[in-house]
């Protein structure tokens, strides 16, 4: 089931809980808010028990965790508490997941985003190509170019893959990889690059380069493992995730026995302290932030035409104070 689906199931049980939180008591009481609660929980927190439950086998801690355990107890203590005219907190359990997969739904739609700048890119290339095999002048998929193969080019046509000249004279548009606004004049021993555009003449070139080892190709797959690689902060992100959630669930049963030991309250009421430090305690931004930003960061910057090699080089280059571009505006860094 998608992020987006379990987000909706959740928001539409979640907002009639709402109203509890402003005085408004539902019809049938706790037994409705414990009957609209728990779709929330089972289906909509469903991957964060699942993750928690992963992180426990290989005895680590995860945001996972700090979610499962605060919306679990939360919930649990309700349906034991119901009837005994004690508070319940159904709304809380609902609303804590409902804000999270919200969350993840943003993450969700900027990696869509960052694959649509992909899929620009990809969409660059050409079709197919017209291809010369014993002797005759024949139309075949791209994917079907082979190394070695005499592509024909006519005027206004792109280039199948990349090249080098054999016989012809035109002018080429290699905006799309140099920046430069002027054609390129063309001739025999010249390479000619793929998804560029014939302007004038035409041209007959030998396919040196086909499928992923292309230059458009190559920067398809650069933007795409930018999209995926871990920048430093990320990294320390991450380190402090792995801290963090077990000091908390520390904090957690140290206000227990506080409460329970020291100051003698009741099992149940020692046991929400203990509940609302660690549901307090969830940073859901941290493992969403960094991620969504890189994604953000190297999709736009695909779109605009800039190429960034990794979330390390992201991340440095916040340092830059002077950018020197060529009367082109190309550079290479």
């Amino acid at each position: 089931m998608s992020t987006k689906t379990r987000f909706i199931i959740s928001l539409m049980f979640t907002l009639p809980l709402a109203l509890s939180m402003f005085g408004l008591m539902l019809p049938g009481g706790e037994y409705t808010m414990w009957a609209l609660a728990t779709p929330v929980v089972t289906i909509g927190g469903y991957p964060f028990f699942v993750g928690a439950w992963s992180a426990f086998k290989h005895r680590l801690a995860s945001m996972d965790t700090l979610v499962a355990l605060g919306t679990g107890v939360a919930f649990l203590y309700s349906v034991y508490a119901i009837g005994l005219g004690r508070a319940v907190y159904f709304e809380v359990a609902a609303l804590l997941i409902t804000f999270i997969l919200l969350g993840k739904l943003f993450e969700d739609l900027t990696r869509t985003r960052a694959s649509d700048a992909i899929e620009k890119l990809i969409g660059l290339q050409a079709t197919e190509a017209l291809v010369l095999r014993d002797g005759k002048e024949t139309h075949v998929p791209l994917g079907d170019v082979r190394v070695g193969d005499l592509v024909i080019v006519k005027p206004g046509e792109k280039i199948a893959v990349d090249g080098v000249v054999t016989e012809g004279s035109s002018t080429i548009d290699e905006a799309m990889v140099t920046g430069e606004s002027l054609p390129v004049a063309k001739h025999a021993g010249d390479t000619v690059i793929g998804a560029t555009i014939n302007t004038t003449g035409s041209l007959t070139f030998r396919a040196a380069r086909v499928g992923s080892d292309t230059l458009l190709a190559q920067i398809v797959e650069l933007v795409r493992t930018a999209q995926t690689s871990r920048a430093p902060i990320q990294k320390l992100a991450d380190q402090v995730s792995g801290v963090f959630v077990p000091i908390v669930v520390i904090l957690a049963i140290v206000t227990f026995n506080i409460w329970f030991v020291l100051l003698g309250a009741s099992f149940i009421t020692a046991l929400l302290f203990a509940v609302a430090v660690v549901v307090i305690a969830c940073p859901c931004a941290l493992g969403l932030a960094t991620p969504t930003a890189l994604m953000v960061g190297t999709g736009r910057g695909a779109s605009l035409g800039i190429l960034i090699k990794s979330g390390e080089v992201l991340e440095s280059a916040r340092g830059i104070k002077y950018v020197v571009f060529d009367k082109t505006g190309t550079i290479t860094a």
